[in-house]
């Protein structure tokens, strides 16, 4: 039987995804949310990730602004349908740091998986390596496709997939004279071996999804660590022995 604190943490913990379910319905950035209800786009933020609980003022405020009661706020519409489809005409693309990117799906906090359709340009600038918790799968779908991952670099073509640690320093490069399109799946819990010197602070491309608004990302690879030094084709995956 779960408990009555259970039950209390399971919706706080809803909060989050019901506020962003609503902002995005209207699709309203936290910019526009934040400049309608006089709270801060960063505790807009945060409210959204789980990382704050909303004070009753809040809760009043954008229960207002939402035109919703206050119980509506703490029922997303996930915890009563298992199946989360996401339509053609609600996956907006978004862009940042020369991607252009859909998420698709918006059950990001109750899945660990999150798949994202992304559109690497081919006149992307900057040589910025990122690197965050979890691990990274990637599919292309068309395009010619560099993936530089920690000081190695490897030629992807339509039908190559790719399957990283995100700890790691990488970047996604278009080749050729058209933009690569991938489809991007991210674990942002990672099953890999721990690395020898894990970085505590997070440096994305893509926003962490719930909180695509805001970087979480504080500061980029080293040069060193991000430099590519090597050209190979992916290894195919060995068995389990």
């Amino acid at each position: 039987m779960i408990s009555l604190h259970e039950q209390i943490q399971s919706q706080l913990g809803s909060f989050g995804t019901r506020l962003q379910e609503l902002r995005l319905r209207r699709n309203w950035t936290l910019q526009e949310l934040a400049d309608q209800s006089g709270l801060s786009k960063a505790f807009l933020s945060r409210l959204e990730s789980g990382d704050r609980q909303a004070s009753i003022a809040a809760v009043l405020t954008l229960s207002r602004i939402f035109g919703v009661s206050l119980a509506s706020l703490f029922e997303s519409e996930l915890a009563t349908d298992p199946c989360v489809i996401v339509r053609r005409a609600e996956a907006i693309e978004r862009k940042a740091n020369g991607l252009a990117y859909v998420p698709l799906s918006k059950a990001s906090r109750f899945f660990n998986l999150q798949p994202i359709r992304v559109r690497v340009s081919r006149s992307r600038r900057g040589k910025e390596h990122y690197h965050h918790e979890g691990e990274e799968w990637i599919y292309i779908l068309s395009g010619s496709l560099t993936l530089s991952l920690a000081g190695n670099t490897y030629e992807l073509a339509p039908g190559d997939a790719a399957h990283f640690d995100s700890r790691l320093p990488h970047r996604l490069i278009a080749r050729g004279a058209a933009d690569a399109e991938v489809l991007l799946v991210a674990s942002p819990i990672s099953q890999s071996v721990p690395l020898s010197r894990p970085s505590s602070r997070e440096w994305r491309a893509i926003p962490r999804l719930g909180l695509a608004d805001a970087f979480l990302s504080e500061e980029p690879a080293s040069p060193r660590a991000a430099k590519g030094t090597k050209s190979r084709s992916p290894k195919s995956p060995q068995p389990n022995m």
